[in-house]
């Protein structure tokens, strides 16, 4: 399946400490380079993933539209793992109560949701491995903490 939108506006980075994500687990020095991938992300790497990600997602142009409404794009956050080196992410989603609480006029099936967050999942996803492979080029140099343990063979 293909979603035939315009891809929207990266996302604006905020400086969030990911280990507070239930999803996240970040070990190494707290420059997350947030700065640096917003830019690779406006000089093209969020175009790029953008259109990757809707050639083949199963998210049609109803539930899109409901992302945008709720301006979930924007609550993407990109950060660098200095310790896995490599680039880590948090993506948006509905929560569990979304019927609860009346999010959207347009959201009525658990079939929707569930399309809408692994749709954001895999975006983010697709946006880390652009970034990895064609536009980060530096390294990170990693120093073990000096309390680990000395292990004998």
């Amino acid at each position: 399946m293909s979603l035939r939108v315009e891809p929207s506006d990266p996302p604006e980075l905020q400086s969030i400490d990911p280990n507070q994500y239930d999803d996240a687990e970040v070990v190494g020095d707290t420059d997350y380079k947030r700065d640096e991938l917003e830019a690779f992300l406006k000089d093209g790497a969020w175009e790029e993933a953008f259109e990757r990600w809707a050639a083949d997602t199963d998210m049609d142009e109803r539930e899109y539209e409901i992302v945008r409404d709720l301006g979930l794009i924007q609550r993407f956050d990109f950060f660098w793992d200095s310790f896995a080196e490599r680039v880590g992410y948090h993506a948006p989603g509905l929560p569990e109560d979304w019927k609860e609480r009346d999010i959207h006029p347009d959201l009525d099936s658990w079939e929707s949701v569930s399309s809408i967050n692994a749709g954001l999942t895999e975006l983010g996803q697709i946006v880390c491995d652009v970034l990895k492979d064609e536009y980060i080029d530096w390294e990170t140099e990693y120093e073990a903490p000096d309390d680990l343990p000395d292990f004998e063979t």
